[in-house]
């Protein structure tokens, strides 16, 4: 085994139609896993073998095999044996009841895939039989019955992410309010209660991102009681959204031109959000220069 394949992982997903498989590539793509939907059991090695060439560049894969693939899908557990001699795979198995099953696919009105001119029952039960032998063999068999979709990312994530990735990835974005506020900001402050270095002649040319408009800007009366409280309070927040597999998070800071109080503001922000666990910060400053 070379150095690369010992690098190399792939997880096959696979299980119930119905049971939960696009929104666990969702999730693994999310986490930074290439994701490859409906691939044909014959192309796994094919695409290990890619994987491998491209070096660190896909270091994780995940390919998702079901019955879609039709005859091709009978060649899965002797594809899957032939992999493990010399790939780090494994397969997860996404398993639900009859109920379950059959209450989402009436729910997004779509016949399964095995159903063919039977009922929606016998097109769970063909498909139980076909997947009983690579169930047994299966790594890990996840219970989605009663997971609805945001529940099943969450156990995803704490399943498969590395230990250094973020639980939620957090943009700080300075801006101006006669510009309008951003569209994808999930919470919004504002920092015109703060003197502005606009009137300030020597100020008046810099940016937040100067030290001597940053000290003016956070030395003002109320705002360093301002920048700590908010941050005290982001921390429950961001702990929910993780918990809540909200994996992207846009926090806006605002003042009058998105040049001075906000790019200061936010730039502080980041400094001390940046020491929260399952955190990482990047900060955007969206007007500057527009003045």
């Amino acid at each position: 085994m070379t150095a690369e394949s010992e690098r190399q992982e792939l997880l096959i997903v696979t299980g119930m139609s119905g049971a939960g498989r696009s929104t666990v590539g969702n999730a693994l793509e999310d986490l930074g896993w290439y994701v490859v939907d409906n691939l044909p059991p014959q192309m796994l090695g094919p695409l290990v073998d890619l994987a491998e060439r491209a070096s660190d560049s896909l270091p994780k894969i995940a390919a998702i095999v079901d019955v879609r693939g039709g005859k091709l899908f009978a060649d899965v557990e002797e594809a899957v044996q032939s992999l493990r001699a010399n790939t780090h795979v494994r397969v997860l198995f996404l398993e639900a009841t009859d109920a379950a099953l059959v209450r989402r696919f009436e729910q997004v009105r779509r016949p399964h895939p095995l159903q063919g001119d039977g009922t929606l029952l016998d097109g769970i039960a063909n498909e139980r039989t076909r997947m009983e032998g690579l169930r047994e063999s299966s790594d890990i068999v996840l219970d989605t019955s009663e997971l609805n979709i945001h529940q099943l990312a969450t156990t995803i994530a704490d399943k498969f992410s590395a230990a250094d990735t973020p639980g939620v990835q957090v943009t700080l974005l300075s801006f101006g309010f006669k510009y309008g506020l951003p569209a994808d900001a999930d919470l919004v402050a504002d920092m015109r209660f703060l003197p502005n270095p606009f009137w300030i002649p020597e100020l008046k040319p810099l940016t937040g991102l100067d030290p001597e408009v940053s000290t003016y800007v956070l030395g003002a009366r109320g705002a360093k009681e301002f920048v700590d409280s908010y941050a005290e309070a982001l921390v429950p927040v961001l702990a929910g959204y993780q918990r809540e597999n909200k994996r992207h998070a846009t926090i806006a800071i605002g003042c009058t031109g998105g040049k001075h109080r906000s790019v200061a503001v936010a730039e502080k922000l980041a400094t001390l959000l940046r020491d929260l666990p399952g955190v990482a910060v990047s900060v955007k400053h969206r007007d500057l220069g527009r003045e």
